[in-house]
């Protein structure tokens, strides 16, 4: 039997709750995310892929973007990131990061960068 890789029944509780209480950044990311607003592409908001859940998921283009607060600065944060950015990209996906104030600040920066991790 095939392990299910997408939105795992376990941590249905969790996604929910994360949706709920979203960040100030993403929830300002999330207005442009979605309803396919950023080229017709379809966006999920906590979305679970393994044991993990992402900020954003784009399913057609197997991209994930990541909103990095002041909790994710510290070195054992960075190399956790790290260590589960590699995973998910050997299971085929791209993984971006940003910091949350780039939201905030260069927000037109930030859906350009999405745009050019789209692979068609």
């Amino acid at each position: 039997m095939k392990k299910k890789l997408h939105d795992k029944q376990e941590l249905k509780n969790n996604r929910k709750t994360l949706r709920k209480n979203l960040t100030a950044a993403e929830a300002f990311l999330w207005k442009q995310l979605q309803h396919k607003k950023l080229e017709g592409r379809k966006f999920r908001r906590q979305h679970s892929i393994k044991n993990y859940i992402v900020d954003f998921y784009c399913a057609s283009e197997k991209l994930i973007v990541e909103l990095d607060g002041a909790i994710h600065m510290s070195l054992n944060a960075q190399e956790k990131d790290a260590k589960r950015d590699q995973k998910l990209e050997y299971m085929g996906f791209k993984v971006i990061r940003f910091e949350n104030r780039m939201v905030f600040d260069h927000l037109s920066s930030v859906l350009q960068e999405i745009k050019d991790n789209f692979r068609h």
